[in-house]
């Protein structure tokens, strides 16, 4: 079997035993308080050679959790015969990883409606043979989702495509017209609940996982949370609200994302929001944080950090930052308050995550957990006591 991986990383070092805690955990959740929409829309997810890699953790965070699309299976020739969550180190799923598409399809029942193109490499554009596999998966009829910076509805090769196959592309990552974006005003002011950031001490550390379950968890606890994602896996993933951050230009971005919260607040009138984070406020590379902590004003934030990770990934140059110079940096930044830290537990043994949730602990003076091999309840409990007006709405947690 694969390396299992932890959130949207791989892990080469990590136990088995982590499978069967993230099993027990998933069989210790309550049933969601309302149930979820039957997804009818079916997809392949093509991840050639990154499944379980930095570069993949759009398909990778699709096998996780999925509200809009039936992931029926994986492409990747290097993982093939594998069951895809196992590879991520989860409890099995089912998802099969197939060699190349013409196996996908031999063993799909039916048509699949979607083509999704699972991963966000750097370029964010297309290989050669990419864009040949792309037309191919049109000419079966399958219509195309694509997050990357390339939007292939431009482009007239695939819009041509489009007309002859009588099927569509959904570039996620394009941003409305730029007469109809929207510049940052001051409505923040009207979200009166707690908004909650899931920033991180380095890009693709599972930000947007973590965002997930905490969502997820506080909704089975009886606290309306709504998510608002801010990056194309999110969206892909089926995020109500939300926007590609990353593709807006930037006299933008903190008005996006301000209008997005405003919307989601109108519609949902939910307890909390929790929006997903993007990048690092410390990182060189990205100024997405910046946007998030100016766009969203967080009452709170959780940080994400990786203790085995020893440099930025994508950038050996660049070593990680400690937590406490992050969360520095944060506070410094904007008027909010870091309430807990998540770890990614990517190159860690159990023993190790078990010391490094007890150091960060006591040296931070903040909760500390790993939201996948811990119980939600750790994450739920790390909210209420930030913000205790939330604890008579929860069910079956006291004080």
């Amino acid at each position: 079997m694969p390396s299992a991986i932890s959130l949207d990383q791989s892990s080469p070092s990590a136990h088995k035993t982590q499978t069967a805690i993230t099993k027990g955990i998933k069989a210790d959740l309550k049933s969601p308080t309302h149930a979820l929409p039957k997804i009818t829309k079916t997809a392949i997810v093509y991840c050639e050679g990154n499944f379980g890699a930095i570069d993949g953790k759009t398909a990778n965070g699709l096998v996780r959790h999925s509200e809009k699309y039936k992931i029926l299976s994986v492409i990747d020739s290097e993982k093939a015969g594998f069951d895809a969550s196992m590879t991520l180190g989860d409890a099995p799923n089912g998802i099969p990883i197939y060699r190349d598409l013409a196996e996908a399809l031999f063993f799909s029942e039916n048509l699949p409606d979607y083509f999704i193109y699972g991963m966000a490499p750097s370029s964010g554009m297309l290989s050669a043979y990419e864009r040949t596999l792309v037309i191919e998966a049109m000419s079966h009829g399958m219509n195309i989702v694509s997050g990357l910076h390339e939007f292939l509805n431009d482009d007239p090769i695939f819009a041509a495509a489009c007309l002859t196959y009588d099927v569509t592309i959904l570039d996620i990552r394009k941003p409305r017209d730029k007469k109809d974006l929207r510049m940052f005003s001051g409505a923040i002011a009207k979200v009166t609940c707690p908004r909650i950031a899931v920033l991180g001490t380095d890009c693709a550390i599972g930000k947007r996982t973590t965002a997930t379950i905490l969502t997820r968890a506080l909704n089975e606890y009886g606290v309306k949370a709504v998510m608002v994602g801010t990056g194309q896996t999110g969206l892909i993933q089926g995020a109500r609200y939300g926007i590609a951050l990353d593709a807006v230009p930037s006299q933008f971005c903190c008005g996006e994302l301000e209008a997005t919260l405003v919307e989601a607040f109108e519609a949902e009138s939910p307890d909390i929001i929790i929006v997903e984070g993007q990048g690092a406020l410390s990182h060189p590379a990205f100024s997405t944080s910046s946007f998030i902590l100016r766009g969203a004003c967080p009452d709170g934030v959780v940080l994400q950090h990786a203790p085995g990770r020893i440099n930025r990934c994508d950038f050996d140059q660049l070593p990680m930052p400690t937590p406490s110079r992050e969360i520095n940096l944060i506070e410094t930044f904007a008027d909010t308050k870091v309430i807990g830290l998540t770890i990614n537990h990517e190159n860690m043994s159990e023993a190790e995550v078990d010391a490094a949730i007890i150091h960060f602990e006591n040296e931070l003076a903040i909760p500390a957990t790993d939201a996948l091999t811990r119980s939600p309840d750790h994450l739920v409990e790390m909210v209420l006591t930030s913000f205790p007006h939330l604890r008579k709405k929860a069910v079956g947690i006291t004080n």
